[in-house]
This record gives structure tokens, C-alpha cells and sequence, in this order.
């Protein structure tokens, strides 16, 4: 059976409430005991982020949506237990790299009103669980597409030379550390899940189309001044504990990745950077840096030699039944287990905040590189 028809089988064979989970997409970090390390001889003015639940610290609070996690069990290991909107247990692999840069411990929700003009000016996240690069994506979440994430960015930007002046903003910007990670949902959801795109694209180009908002994106932050841009890849999106569940054969028995959905991930990473790197070459010489962060092979070893890193548990997510559970599906009546240590996944479609620190440590020498 080819991938769009196994998908198309599964979609008639589950509930619209349990395809719209995937929306809340996929990634990042946590530390059991995150040292003080910082990178020597990084400049970096602030940390500013788009894209999805791997990145969303709680803009999704502030929006009329379901797609939330701004309760228990989420923040277990947070600080003071704080349920924060992050879709994890923890800090996200953003958090981990403010920090390194030695900025501030945590990235905020840019729509948090409450922030002071010191948060504002050392970084926010401008992203949004259940976003995308395909602009049809957030829509069926009503979540913040990318597009109007940028459009917060110049309202920052704004409010930034309102406060310290233009010539300070456009420094400020020159040397901060963008960071892009989204097209989880883009694949999972609105190209295998649900039928609009499949109708008009092939995979390769759907892949192809999603380059393409790539581009659009890069040269929006390049036209208000983004020099240091650092573009997140997809990770092995078969082994979503959600995934595997809702395409194998035996869900409660066989609980391997879907290796066909996630070859078409790698394929889309391998397209990815490619671009950046087209990209890169043609804004080098005008201060530009444009890099790409691989998540999909540190998460891919992470699961298959998982006893190496202290798993125990890589099909699975800690909350509930950790097969199907995300987003309001995981709240305080779930189940929880007792060391989310042992898992890479903290529910069906997200990682433990440990699975996000170990994923950090592996891309430093980029964020090295780009702040340099």
C-alpha cells in the first residue's frame, strides 16, 4: 500500500478530534542539570524565534484556540511546576540556547503583555503551536500563521526604536540569532491527514512548495534586517508516539516507526538545506548567515540506541496512555508517569524537555558558528 492511500485508510478510520492533535507538531529539549556553561565569544544581542509548538513558550495563550498546553501536567519540570503554554515538561531547545548565549534562562511569549523592555530587547518567540509554512496549516487550528508571526516581528521592531532609537534597533537585529523551526504540521497534517493539498501536489511537490515559503520567509527577515538565520529541520515524523498509533497495523503491539513517513521528512531536510546553503553563498558577502540545524539524526540515534542516553521509553509519551494524548487530551486528570527522564517523548507528539537538551547539545557548534 503507498503512503497517501495507507493515510487515507486511517483518516476514514479515526475521529476528526484525533487528527486535529497533530496540529500541535513536534521537537525539543530538556536538562536534568543544565551546567552554567556559555559559548565563549558569542555576540549575540538577542534570541528571536518563529514557527511552532517545538518553539511556542505560550503565544497560543493569548489566541482563541484549543491547541494549548498552559496547564498540568505541562511545566512539571519547569520552574516552580509552571504550566508556561510550552508543550513539554520543561524548557524548550530554545530556552536552552538563550541561556548558552547568556542572555536570560528562559525565550517569553512575545504576546505576553506583560513584558518589560529588557525581555523585549534580549529575545521573544513569536511562534505558535499548530503553525506551519503552508499558510492553510494554522488556519484549521486558528493558530498564528508565519506570515503574521512576521508581522509581530515589525510591530517588535517598532516598539524597539520607539524605546531605544533606530539606530540601536537595527544594530540590535543585525546581531541577534533568529531561530525557524516549523513544517511538522505541514506534513503530518495538511498533506497526509487531511485531503486539500494531496489533491494538488505530489509529496515532492508539496516539498517543494514548502521551500518556497522558505525563501518568502528568509527574505522578509532579510528586509528588516536578519543577518543570523538558523533554520530547523523535521525530525523522523513516523515515530511520533501519535503517528505510529495511528498508522500501524497493531497499534497497542506494533509500535515501530513509520519508516515511509519518515524517509519523506529526511527527503524534505535534504531539500532544506540545500536551499540554505544556495542561500547562504548568495548573502554571505553581505554579512548574512544562514544555517541549517539537523534535529532529524540526533532524534533518530537518541531512539535507536536509547539506552545509551538513559530512555527507557521511545514509542510511548509520559501523559496518559502516551499514544494518543496532546494538547487538551493531556490535562490534569491524566495519567503521568513518575520519571519523564526515561522517556523521549513527554505526549504523543512532543519531547521530554531532557529529549530537547540532549538535541541542543547537539546543534552548539551552529549556534557557534552563527554568532561568531
Amino acid at each position: 500500500m503507498s503512503v497517501s492511500a495507507r493515510m487515507k485508510s486511517n483518516v476514514c478510520r479515526h475521529s476528526v478530534s484525533l487528527l486535529l492533535l497533530f496540529l500541535s507538531a513536534f521537537f525539543f529539549p530538556r536538562a536534568e542539570a543544565l551546567t552554567k556553561q556559555r559559548g565563549s565569544n558569542l555576540s549575540v544581542s538577542a534570541v528571536l524565534v518563529f514557527g511552532d509548538s517545538t518553539v511556542d513558550p505560550g503565544n497560543n495563550n493569548y489566541i482563541q484556540t484549543a491547541f494549548r498546553s498552559n496547564f498540568p501536567p505541562y511545566g512539571r519540570e519547569f520552574e516552580n511546576q509552571e504550566p508556561t503554554g510550552r508543550y513539554t515538561d520543561g524548557r524548550l531547545a530554545t530556552d536552552f540556547i538563550v541561556s548558552y548565549v547568556g542572555l536570560k534562562e528562559y525565550v517569553p511569549p512575545y504576546l505576553d503583555p506583560t513584558l518589560s523592555l529588557e525581555e523585549l530587547m534580549t529575545g521573544v518567540s513569536f511562534a505558535s503551536g499548530g503553525s506551519g509554512f503552508d499558510p492553510l496549516t494554522p488556519r484549521i487550528s486558528n493558530t498564528i500563521e508565519i506570515p503574521k508571526q512576521v508581522e509581530y516581528f515589525k510591530e517588535y521592531r517598532k516598539r524597539l526604536e520607539l524605546a531605544i532609537g533606530k539606530e540601536r534597533t537595527d544594530n540590535l537585529i543585525k546581531k541577534a540569532l533568529f531561530v525557524i523551526s516549523a513544517g511538522t504540521n505541514d506534513l503530518v497534517v495538511n498533506y497526509f491527514t487531511l485531503p486539500v493539498r494531496r489533491k494538488s501536489y505530489t509529496i515532492s511537490g508539496y516539498q517543494h512548495f514548502l521551500i518556497q515559503q522558505v525563501e518568502q520567509l528568509i527574505q522578509s527577515l532579510w528586509d528588516q534586517g536578519a543577518r543570523r538565520i538558523a533554520f530547523v529541520g523535521m525530525p523522523p515524523i513516523g515515530c511520533l508516539p501519535v503517528v505510529i498509533t495511528l498508522n500501524s497495523d497493531n497499534a497497542l503491539l506494533q509500535r515501530g516507526c513509520i519508516e515511509e513517513l519518515s524517509l519523506v521528512a529526511k527527503d524534505y531536510n535534504s531539500k532544506l538545506q540545500n536551499k540554505l546553503k544556495a542561500i547562504h553563498k548568495n548573502l554571505a558577502h553581505l554579512g548574512g548567515k544562514i544555517f541549517y540545524i539537523d534535529i532529524y539524526g540526533p532524534v533518530t540515534n537518541m531512539i535507536r540506541g536509547y539506552d545509551k542516553f538513559g530512555f527507557e521509553e521511545v514509542a510511548n509519551g509520559c501523559c496518559g496512555s502516551g499514544m494518543i494524548e496532546a494538547s487538551f487530551l493531556c490535562n490534569p486528570n491524566s495519567y503521568v508517569c513518575p520519571d519523564a527522564s526515561k522517556y523521549i517523548f513527554w505526549d504523543s507528539i512532543h519531547p521530554t524537555e531532557k529529549t530537547y537538551y540532549i538535541v541542543f547539545k547537539s546543534l552548539r557548534h551552529i549556534i557557534d558558528m552563527i554568532s561568531n
